[in-house]
């Protein structure tokens, strides 16, 4: 099983790890609720280092970003990021997605 970067952090802070598409990923540290409750009112982090990334390039990567994604991704400024659904033709989600 592969590790992020932040493997150490999560064993300090006792977090529950299982195996997520072969990784040793964290599903809880102190519970379900509490943790619920801590992104909700303040702040969570979420440790995308073992998703997949894509290089999206050429004259149209901002028409087919558009196309696919749910925002409007011209309004993401340079050195920002913005959270995304990836939808079908019907307008479902198929996944999640981070545009850069």
């Amino acid at each position: 099983m592969k590790n992020t970067v932040l493997i150490t952090q999560h064993l300090n802070l006792n977090a529950k790890m299982v195996d997520f598409g072969g990784f040793n990923m964290p599903i809880q540290y102190s519970g379900i609720s509490i943790e619920h409750n801590a992104v909700r009112n303040d702040v969570g982090i979420f440790d995308v280092s073992h998703m997949g990334e894509f290089i999206v390039d050429g004259i149209q990567s901002l028409n087919f970003l558009d196309y696919i994604c749910s925002n409007d991704i011209s309004s993401i400024e340079i050195g920002r990021a913005q959270y995304n659904c990836f939808v079908n033709p019907s307008g479902g989600i198929v996944d999640d997605l981070i545009v850069y």
